[in-house]
């Protein structure tokens, strides 16, 4: 079982950054591939960026590369999701996903971007 609690969304104007953070509980954190996703209002939800267990593989959504950047710090049970440059489009309710023999999923933190 691993639960995942994501934190660091908030109001941001555009062209700003946050630092969103998934902690992670248990002892079994390395052997998942790690993955962010997001859903916008009125709409599906949506890959952003996903990581390797040993944080030596990543992979973007088209509509992020370049402004968004993915991290583990397997040591702290924590996957990171530095976001620059932050435009209206990107306003959602991020999740961070376990992704092994069985998926988890957090709860969501809201990341709102004003224009």
């Amino acid at each position: 079982q691993v639960q995942l609690v994501e934190s660091g969304g908030g109001l941001v104007q555009a062209g700003g950054s946050l630092r969103l953070s998934c902690v992670a509980s248990g002892r079994t954190f390395s052997r998942y591939d790690m993955n962010w996703f997001r859903q916008p209002p009125g709409k599906e939800r949506e890959f952003v960026t996903a990581i390797n267990r040993s944080g030596g593989i990543t992979h973007y959504a088209g509509s992020v590369k370049g402004r968004f950047t993915i991290s583990r710090d397997n040591a702290k049970n924590t996957v990171y999701l530095q976001m620059n440059s932050l435009k209206p489009e990107d306003t959602a309710v991020y999740y961070c996903n376990a992704d092994g023999p069985v998926n988890y999923w957090g709860q969501g933190t809201q990341v709102t971007v004003s224009s």
